[in-house]
Protein backbone atom coordinates (compact mmCIF):
# COMPACT_ATOMS: atom_id res chain seq x y z
CA UNK A 1 0.00 0.00 0.00
CA UNK A 2 1.38 3.35 -1.04
CA UNK A 3 0.81 6.44 1.12
CA UNK A 4 0.60 9.56 -0.98
CA UNK A 5 2.28 12.74 0.28
CA UNK A 6 -1.06 14.60 0.12
CA UNK A 7 -2.70 12.01 2.40
CA UNK A 8 0.21 12.31 4.83
CA UNK A 9 -0.13 16.12 4.96
CA UNK A 10 -3.87 15.91 5.71
CA UNK A 11 -3.29 13.20 8.30
CA UNK A 12 -0.63 15.19 10.15
CA UNK A 13 -2.62 18.42 9.93
CA UNK A 14 -5.65 16.65 11.38
CA UNK A 15 -3.69 15.41 14.39
CA UNK A 16 -2.11 18.78 15.02
CA UNK A 17 -5.31 20.79 14.73
CA UNK A 18 -7.04 18.89 17.52
CA UNK A 19 -4.20 18.65 20.00
CA UNK A 20 -4.46 20.49 23.27
CA UNK A 21 -0.97 21.58 24.18
CA UNK A 22 -1.40 24.51 26.54
CA UNK A 23 0.92 27.25 27.75
CA UNK A 24 0.01 29.52 30.63
CA UNK A 25 1.10 33.09 29.86
CA UNK A 26 2.04 35.77 32.36
CA UNK A 27 -0.02 38.58 30.83
CA UNK A 28 -3.64 38.70 29.73
CA UNK A 29 -2.88 40.32 26.36
CA UNK A 30 -0.68 37.34 25.37
CA UNK A 31 -3.50 34.82 25.77
CA UNK A 32 -5.75 33.22 23.19
CA UNK A 33 -8.26 32.32 25.92
CA UNK A 34 -8.85 33.74 29.41
CA UNK A 35 -9.63 30.96 31.90
CA UNK A 36 -11.15 30.87 35.37
CA UNK A 37 -10.96 27.79 37.61
CA UNK A 38 -14.29 27.20 39.35
CA UNK A 39 -14.81 25.47 42.70
CA UNK A 40 -17.45 23.00 41.60
CA UNK A 41 -17.67 20.70 38.59
CA UNK A 42 -21.19 21.77 37.62
CA UNK A 43 -20.09 25.43 37.26
CA UNK A 44 -17.53 24.63 34.56
CA UNK A 45 -17.83 24.87 30.79
CA UNK A 46 -15.02 22.33 30.51
CA UNK A 47 -13.70 19.66 32.87
CA UNK A 48 -9.93 19.38 32.37
CA UNK A 49 -7.57 16.51 33.03
CA UNK A 50 -3.83 17.26 33.05
CA UNK A 51 -2.06 14.68 30.90
CA UNK A 52 1.44 13.49 31.82
CA UNK A 53 2.64 13.28 28.20
CA UNK A 54 2.02 15.49 25.18
CA UNK A 55 0.95 12.65 22.90
CA UNK A 56 -1.98 11.83 25.21
CA UNK A 57 -3.61 15.24 24.70
CA UNK A 58 -5.00 14.60 21.24
CA UNK A 59 -8.50 16.08 21.08
CA UNK A 60 -10.52 19.08 22.17
CA UNK A 61 -12.14 17.10 24.97
CA UNK A 62 -10.48 18.52 28.08
CA UNK A 63 -7.26 16.51 28.06
CA UNK A 64 -4.54 19.16 28.35
CA UNK A 65 -0.79 18.91 28.36
CA UNK A 66 1.02 21.96 29.70
CA UNK A 67 4.16 22.74 27.70
CA UNK A 68 7.22 24.62 28.92
CA UNK A 69 7.46 27.13 26.09
CA UNK A 70 4.90 29.28 24.28
CA UNK A 71 6.08 28.22 20.83
CA UNK A 72 5.21 24.58 21.64
CA UNK A 73 1.60 25.42 22.52
CA UNK A 74 -1.51 25.19 20.40
CA UNK A 75 -3.32 27.50 22.80
CA UNK A 76 -2.05 30.10 25.23
CA UNK A 77 -4.20 30.69 28.28
CA UNK A 78 -4.27 33.24 31.06
CA UNK A 79 -5.78 32.45 34.45
CA UNK A 80 -7.96 35.38 35.53
CA UNK A 81 -8.85 36.25 39.13
CA UNK A 82 -12.57 36.76 38.64
CA UNK A 83 -15.15 34.62 36.90
CA UNK A 84 -16.66 37.50 34.92
CA UNK A 85 -13.30 38.16 33.23
CA UNK A 86 -13.10 34.64 31.76
CA UNK A 87 -13.85 33.39 28.28
CA UNK A 88 -13.91 29.84 29.63
CA UNK A 89 -14.62 28.34 33.06
CA UNK A 90 -12.78 25.11 33.85
CA UNK A 91 -12.65 22.53 36.61
CA UNK A 92 -9.66 20.20 37.06
CA UNK A 93 -10.70 16.56 37.44
CA UNK A 94 -8.72 13.67 38.95
CA UNK A 95 -9.40 11.05 36.31
CA UNK A 96 -9.04 11.11 32.54
CA UNK A 97 -12.52 9.70 31.88
CA UNK A 98 -14.12 12.65 33.73
CA UNK A 99 -12.77 15.22 31.26
CA UNK A 100 -15.11 16.82 28.77
CA UNK A 101 -17.46 19.64 27.95
CA UNK A 102 -20.45 20.51 30.12
CA UNK A 103 -21.61 22.95 27.48
CA UNK A 104 -20.82 23.04 23.78
CA UNK A 105 -21.39 26.78 23.50
CA UNK A 106 -17.73 27.60 24.20
CA UNK A 107 -16.11 24.56 22.58
CA UNK A 108 -14.86 26.59 19.58
CA UNK A 109 -12.65 28.69 21.90
CA UNK A 110 -10.24 25.80 22.24
CA UNK A 111 -9.96 24.93 18.54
Amino acid sequence: MKITPLFLVFFLFGIHSYSQKIFSVAYENQADVKVFVVQYENQADLKVFKEAYGNQATQNEGRWFFVDYANQADKKIYFVKYENQADLKIYFVKYENQAGWNTNSKKQLMY
